[in-house]
């Protein structure tokens, strides 16, 4: 039995691809709500574009030639829905575009394309660690479809909004092998993010004909970052250790307490990387391996002490660094150790230390968070702001810093 279905066909300009007045052409299907856009191969100028009509204005022979076309891809497409209505088929947006244009003549890609394209002219581009995340997404994403769509791939076009709820389903119930917990919010929102800039480069390339993201809402919760107080730093820097290889992360860590480098910018350090500020003091002058930014540093009594304390390290030497190189996974266990030893129950890990230059050295010591966000490396004050905590001690001194001030103006005033 034949059953009803509503049926519309739209043409409209993509005008955020305007290059020179000129913008692609599109046909739009919809089929009981569903929708689906046919690029036309076609480009036309914006300024004689009429989106009442869905024509080109004027009576020049271009114009004619489009209108013409337009009338007999709207005719095509109109008997194509007409032929599958009579075939009592269930009518999709798909289903009229492939007998408009024909299977043999769709190129049809797929999440491995994508992906595969994705690798090969983005990773250049990214960082080494962004580019590994990437990677790990990517297997997410072909464990999900060969679990829940028992297939090794899919073609990009059957990607909807109830694929990416079903990812992050999937995601959120998922447990990876060298983990415990299972994937937590954020991290799931990250793997869906790096999808959505795979799917997006696909839409852009013309692969497909709609955004499966279009209505999907990221969903990140504020995490609390963690830092040392002036007392537990200070407890730290006046610890006894005899073992060299504790006593060394320590010195690092408190140099990045002291800095805000972090660990990857830290082992690469040289001599060439410290030079003679404007302020004829010692800076720290080098870029962060994450972002590329330039990254200069005033350094502290505290820093420098450091730094003569390594100067003639054989382990430096030999590498030609700054400090001896200790690995991010040794580090951060070391540090472990030295939390123990300093009774400090947080989980002190290296990149602590770069949130504790940002709260308790600098931030809280009244250095405007502007200077601080420079020191860091950051482009955006936002990002700052996840580092650097207001301390209640420093809103206890600023709001007495306000009482001075009002009284003394009050006493002026009478």
């Amino acid at each position: 039995m034949r059953t009803s279905s509503t049926f519309s066909i739209l043409f409209w300009i993509y005008a955020k691809r305007i290059k020179n007045n000129q913008a692609p052409l599109y046909a739009r299907i919809t089929v009981d709500r569903k929708k689906l856009n046919i690029s036309l191969k076609r480009r036309v100028d914006t300024r004689y574009w009429n989106p009442k009509t869905q024509r080109i204005r004027g009576t020049s022979e271009k114009a004619r030639t489009i209108n013409q076309y337009l009338d007999e891809v709207h005719s095509k497409l109109f008997q194509c829905y007409q032929e599958l209505r009579a075939d009592d088929k269930r009518i999709t947006p798909q289903k009229i575009k492939t007998k408009y244009v024909g299977d043999e003549k769709i190129e049809r890609y797929t999440l491995k394309n994508i992906i595969e394209y994705h690798n090969a002219n983005m990773f250049s581009k990214l960082h080494y660690n962004t580019s590994r995340l990437y990677l790990t997404s990517q297997r997410y994403i072909l464990l999900f479809i060969k679990k829940k769509h028992r297939v090794e791939d899919m073609e990009l076009a059957d990607l909807d909004y109830k694929f990416i709820l079903d990812f992050e389903t999937f995601l959120r119930k998922h447990k990876p092998r060298n983990y415990q917990k299972k994937i937590g919010n954020n991290a799931v929102m990250k793997h869906i993010q790096r999808l959505r800039r795979m799917v997006t480069l696909a839409y852009q390339l013309e692969w497909i004909d709609r955004d499966p993201f279009h209505k999907f809402k990221q969903k990140l919760l504020p995490t609390q970052r963690g830092f040392l107080t002036s007392e537990e730093l200070d407890g730290i820097e006046k610890m006894n250790i005899k073992s060299m290889r504790l006593r060394t992360v320590r010195d690092l860590f408190v140099f990045s307490c002291y800095t805000g480098i972090s660990y990857i910018d830290l082992t690469l350090l040289t001599n060439q990387s410290l030079v003679l500020g404007m302020d004829k003091t010692t800076w720290i002058v080098t870029q962060r391996q994450k972002t590329r930014n330039s990254v200069k540093i005033p350094l502290l009594a505290k820093a420098l002490t450091i730094i003569e304390q390594y100067k003639y390290d054989k382990r430096s030497m030999i590498n030609g660094t700054l400090f001896p190189m200790i690995s991010n996974q040794k580090m951060n266990l070391y540090l472990k150790e030295i939390a123990v030893l300093a009774k400090i129950e947080k989980n002190l890990t290296f990149h602590m230390a770069r949130h504790t230059f940002a709260t308790t050295v600098t931030l809280t010591n009244g250095v405007p968070i502007e200077t601080i966000s420079k020191m860091l490396g950051h482009s955006k004050l936002t990002t700052t702001q996840i580092y650097a905590k207001v301390l209640e001690k420093k809103v206890c001194d600023d709001m007495q810093i306000l009482r001075e001030k009002l009284e003394k103006n009050v006493r002026v005033v009478v």
